[in-house]
């Protein structure tokens, strides 16, 4: 995608288990469920937030953990336990007044696809399934839960022209 289209992108919208975690699914002995984020994640979160733009969480899995961790960071948009991944994006950019085309989705696995195409930038985790790198404008280097969020907003903040910007948030 042109840099140009990048620079329309005012909503980061990600899946979950596989992209701001590992993929891994930790159940206790009582069914409790946890999960493990990575901090550069959060905090490029926090980063992309700061300088005026949207974050939502679409997932399908249903789970306190990842509710925690939206309030956590301050993400408002937060779709758990739905199968039509592309209908909750729809419903956000409706609450939000923003186009499709503002939208950018990073995903892992096939159930993203719809959403990815759906949207005006898809991204994927280096680890994702073949299908959904195929479909990605954007790949990252690191594998999901260990990084990959962050990188893909330093990609998007780079390629709107704002990531120093960003550096002088903490400086």
């Amino acid at each position: 995608m042109p840099k140009a289209e990048i620079e329309n992108i005012e909503l980061l919208c990600l899946d979950v288990d596989g992209v701001m975690t590992d993929g891994g699914i930790l159940m206790d002995d009582h069914g409790v469920e946890t999960k493990r984020f990575h901090a550069r994640d959060g905090l490029g979160l926090r980063i992309w937030m700061r300088l005026g733009y949207h974050a939502a969480i679409i997932t399908g899995r249903k789970g306190m953990v990842v509710a925690h961790r939206a309030r956590e960071l301050g993400i408002e948009h937060v779709v758990l336990g739905v199968d039509d991944k592309r209908a909750a994006l729809e419903g956000i950019l409706k609450q939000l007044g923003l186009l499709a085309s503002e939208a950018a989705v990073l995903g892992d696995d096939l159930p993203d696809l719809p959403v990815m195409c759906a949207a005006g930038y898809a991204m994927a985790v280096a680890d994702a399934a073949c299908e959904v790198r195929s479909a990605a404008a954007f790949v990252t280097t690191r594998p999901g839960g260990q990084g990959a969020v962050r990188e893909a907003v330093e990609h998007l903040l780079k390629a709107k022209g704002r990531w120093d910007e960003a550096i002088g948030l903490f400086g």
